[in-house]
């Protein structure tokens, strides 16, 4: 599979093959959708918080006899049944929405998302780029690249590159990372995904070794060791045996 790689002008440069480990994975849905899940959820801060009737500021004072009056039998104040007391079963702030997938399956995750993106054409590459921070160049190269402003973009770099950082920051829908850090979300949500060239042989070092060891792991069959416990039981079986017959039967009696 092939890509147009651009300038820092945003001037065509010529094309790039992509890697078949990163780019040529079989698509997961599943696996997609759970690895999106789990960041979101990761990501989410419980704000809710209701009191329970420990927390009601209120007295604690049976306010009638329990029988007598002919009203319904209740407590203090700060019983969940007033107006007012505490609420029984109501958002927490201490609530847990951590999520865990094993890092196999993170890696799969990832590799259909980047699959899926290249599978509808909307992986370019980008040569170069100076160190130079400038808002107005970073929008003016993307500008003149095949994208749709206003729409997300992800360009993906090497390592930390101060110039793209800095330059896109204030660039509406537009982030940049490194290349350690490409994730399932960050890949689906962006409309167009910008490689630098150096950055897709990062990624095929980090990622790309993933899908070669997945397939070993399935194809070939775990080595079952020796079973130590048959030449054992065969052991004792023989001695069983040996001994059974040394000893003499009993002669009948008459």
């Amino acid at each position: 599979m092939k890509i147009d790689v651009y300038s820092a002008t945003g001037a065509k440069k010529g094309s790039l093959d992509l890697p078949a480990t990163l780019f040529e994975a079989a698509i997961n849905q599943g696996l997609m959708h759970q690895a999106v899940v789990m960041q979101q959820s990761n990501r989410r801060r419980p704000i809710a918080h209701a009191k329970n009737r420990g927390e009601v500021i209120g007295s604690t004072k049976k306010m009638f006899a329990q029988k007598g009056t002919g009203r319904a039998r209740r407590g203090p104040l700060r019983s969940p049944l007033l107006r007012g007391g505490g609420k029984a079963f109501g958002p927490r702030s201490n609530r847990n929405y951590h999520k865990d997938m094993p890092k196999t399956m993170r890696r799969v995750a990832l590799l259909s998302a980047l699959s899926a993106q290249a599978k509808s054409g909307s992986i370019m590459g980008l040569e170069n780029y100076p160190e130079t921070v400038k808002t107005k160049e970073a929008a003016t190269c993307l500008g003149k690249m095949p994208v749709e402003l206003g729409r997300k973009i992800l360009i993906v770099t090497p390592s930390r590159h101060r110039g793209i950082a800095l330059s896109t920051r204030n660039i509406p829908n537009v982030r940049a990372i490194s290349a350690a850090y490409l994730n399932p979300e960050d890949v689906l949500g962006a409309r167009h995904i910008i490689f630098f060239v150096d950055a897709i042989a990062e990624a095929e070092k980090i990622f790309g070794g993933e899908r070669d060891r997945t397939e070993r792991a399935v194809k070939s069959p775990v080595a079952v060791a020796p079973d130590k416990t048959k030449k054992k039981m065969t052991k004792k079986t023989k001695t069983n045996s040996a001994k059974s017959s040394s000893v003499s039967e009993p002669e009948p009696k008459l």
